[in-house]
């Protein structure tokens, strides 16, 4: 999994990280909600997929998968939905930049398949 991330970006990079991730995945989530069909069909089972890729991305758990999951959909609203395509467009984008950016250090992937420090103690003494 790690070969999936270039880095987890720690300090001020991680935090923007963050935030991109907590917006982008409310925002995803909420348009999925919002444009949530009443009667049970095949876009009901997208818009629940689209929710579940939204709460990984809000969490940082598989974000390459989860942001290219919100970049396809978010594209697929555009086209499918009717009103203003440009917030799909806009989370797409945020989808397709987190999943080949990485999700920064502030994420469950990081804590699961980042770097490790590994204190070797001095046996000499």
């Amino acid at each position: 999994m790690r070969r999936l991330f270039s880095t987890f970006a720690p300090g001020s990079p991680g935090v923007g990280l963050l935030v991109m991730r907590l917006v982008g995945g409310t925002a995803f989530i909420a348009l999925a909600v919002a444009t949530l069909p009443s009667e049970p069909s095949i876009a009901v089972a997208a818009q629940v997929l689209a929710v579940v890729a939204g709460l990984l991305l809000l969490a940082g758990l598989w974000t390459p998968i989860a942001g290219s999951l919100v970049a396809v959909m978010g594209i697929w609203f555009a086209f499918i939905h009717a009103g203003d395509p440009l917030a799909s467009v806009l989370l797409a984008t945020i989808g397709a930049a987190l999943a080949l950016v990485g999700p920064g250090s502030w994420s469950i992937d990081a804590r699961l398949f980042g770097w490790k420090r590994i204190e070797v103690r001095d046996r000499t003494k």
